[in-house]
């Protein structure tokens, strides 16, 4: 199994290394938006910085990107379709990020939605999703449409049951609060969020996930369900369309309180 250690930054981010399987020692950062807790990481656990992985342009998944690379001249990854720093190899939709030496294979899924180039990596039974997909969420549409979002989670929920789901950020409290507000007799959901507060209440990550989960209780990926459905129609006074649904869930989510 891949081994992969969180490193948080800012309030809520998760920069994940990928450990190499030749040597456990030389890691791969995914979405470094800050370069002083990779740094402090690499210190501690005495790793060596080997790659970058970007999924999307955000400063918060980049922003540590060209400081780690003036002092770590290593090979970089990133979307064909986003400004990003650090004059990455840039990947379009089935293009390899592959490091040979490190053992490392994944590819590159284009999933535009959140951001209009956003991508994810995929290998080695993980996905590496960004701010795509979250645990029992998924990301805002800063730029792109519902029409693309669908599309682009219909390629996650295809993985296989047992990928682990490597996001962006610590959110799933608050997503399976809204996702017990869509399907409120998901019993699933309901063991999850209890599972997950228990882990938050010992500062332990709740991610990764894995596609089997997901299925399950995100209701993003469920949007053809007729428990979904039937929410998002009772939200919206009128029958709905499969991207139609995901839009009114997404607004929903947006406004949420609860």
């Amino acid at each position: 199994m891949l081994q992969v250690t969180p490193v948080q930054a800012f309030s809520d981010n998760y920069i994940w290394l990928i450990h190499s399987p030749r040597d456990p020692r030389k890691v791969v950062a995914v979405d470094p938006g800050d370069a002083a807790p990779v740094h402090q990481a690499l210190t501690d656990r005495g790793l060596q910085l080997s790659g970058i992985f970007m999924t999307h342009h955000h400063r918060d998944h980049v922003g540590g990107v060209v400081e780690l690379l003036r002092q770590h001249p290593v090979p970089a990854f990133g979307p064909a379709g986003e400004a990003v720093p650090g004059e990455p190899a840039r990947l379009r939709e089935g293009e390899a990020a592959s490091l040979e030496a490190l053992g490392l294979d994944f590819r590159a899924i284009d999933v535009p939605g959140h951001t209009a180039g956003h991508i994810a990596y995929v290998g080695h039974g993980a996905l590496f999703c960004g701010d795509t997909l979250f645990s029992a969420g998924c990301g805002r549409l800063f730029e792109g449409t519902a029409e693309q979002m669908t599309a682009s989670l219909a390629k996650f929920a295809a993985l296989p049951d047992e990928t682990l789901v490597y996001c962006g950020h610590e959110y799933t409290v608050n997503n399976l609060r809204f996702a017990l507000a869509v399907e409120p007799g998901n019993e699933e959901s309901a063991a999850y969020l209890e599972e997950c507060r228990q882990k938050r209440a010992r500062h332990e990550a709740t991610v990764p996930s894995d596609m089997r989960r997901e299925r399950n209780v995100n209701p993003f990926l469920r949007c053809h369900r007729q428990t979904v459905k039937q929410a998002a129609e009772a939200r919206a006074g009128r029958e709905l369309n499969p991207v139609e649904v995901f839009a009114v869930v997404r607004e929903w989510k947006d406004g949420f309180k609860g």
